[in-house]
């Protein structure tokens, strides 16, 4: 057996303030990731939720959804007291269900996706539109919601 003498590491050049920030900062961003945006939290419980885009233009404002390989008649649009809510479903095929898989990274199933809008709408006028795999919900704004040109009087 050897004995080797102990000696005291070095301190130069270690900042302790400077890492355990580096190490809070670690901390937190593990902590916080999984659940930084709470409107996904449905998909981290229930299965999947396509990704989906709001925008804003003067009179509308705009939904667009990614949801290949659904018919419209498993999609079901809500617009109810400030949330939009779009749900559906996609099948797996037949096909699908009776061959050896070798690999899965398609989802099947349910899904619900709710939204505040920032803006009231006129749920009257509300339009969807499906096509090639995308649906766009189209929300026109109500008067009171749209920008207004205020004229400047002099005098």
């Amino acid at each position: 057996m050897r004995l080797i003498r102990y000696s005291r590491p070095e301190t130069w050049g270690w900042a302790p303030t400077e890492q355990l920030s580096k190490l809070r900062e670690e901390i937190d961003r593990l902590f916080d990731a999984p659940f930084a945006d709470i409107s996904r939290m449905g998909e981290f419980f229930n299965g999947w939720a396509p990704p989906l885009d709001l925008t804003e233009d003067k009179d509308n404002l705009v939904a667009t959804m990614e949801i290949p390989g659904l018919s419209k008649e498993h999609l079901d649009v809500t617009v109810h007291e400030g949330v939009l809510s779009i749900s559906g479903e996609r099948s797996e095929s037949k096909q699908d269900k009776n061959a050896q898989a070798h690999r899965r990274e398609r989802v099947y199933g349910r899904f619900h996706r709710s939204i505040s809008l920032p803006k009231p709408v006129n749920s009257d006028s509300i339009k969807a539109v499906y096509r090639d795999g995308i649906l766009t919900v189209t929300m026109p704004k109500t008067e009171e919601a749209k920008p207004r040109q205020i004229e400047v009087s002099v005098g």
